[in-house]
């Protein structure tokens, strides 16, 4: 599968799932600003840096969206082995929990 058809796959499940995914131009000043996941007034968004090239795009999104639950939903099988290859154990509760994985550096952050 094509990098911008797989990042099309993954933005698809999270709107399914609920998650706004928002493209911007992060800064590269200080403080440091990465993509991530994030808790918006109720609503869970991904913002990625608009600037990152597509599959990194892709490996973000897919590192955050394997550990929320979308067994009950058809997801395309390339993009269902892309999220398995790509599943971190870092994350210890899901996205109803109170920590989130930051795919950028690996670290768990409290929401």
């Amino acid at each position: 599968m094509k990098p911008d058809q797989m990042y099309q796959g993954l933005k698809d499940l999270a709107d399914r799932l609920g998650i706004m995914v928002s493209e911007q131009k992060l800064s590269t000043e200080n403080p440091k600003v990465k993509s991530g996941l994030c808790k918006i007034k109720g609503q869970f968004v991904m913002i990625l840096d608009k600037q990152l090239s597509t599959h990194k795009k892709c490996v973000i999104l897919a590192t955050c969206l394997s550990d929320v639950p979308h067994d009950a939903i058809f997801v395309i099988p390339a993009v269902r082995e892309f999220l398995a290859s790509h599943r971190k154990p870092v994350l210890t509760e899901n996205i109803s929990g109170q920590k989130i994985f930051c795919p950028e550096d690996g670290s768990t952050h409290g929401m």
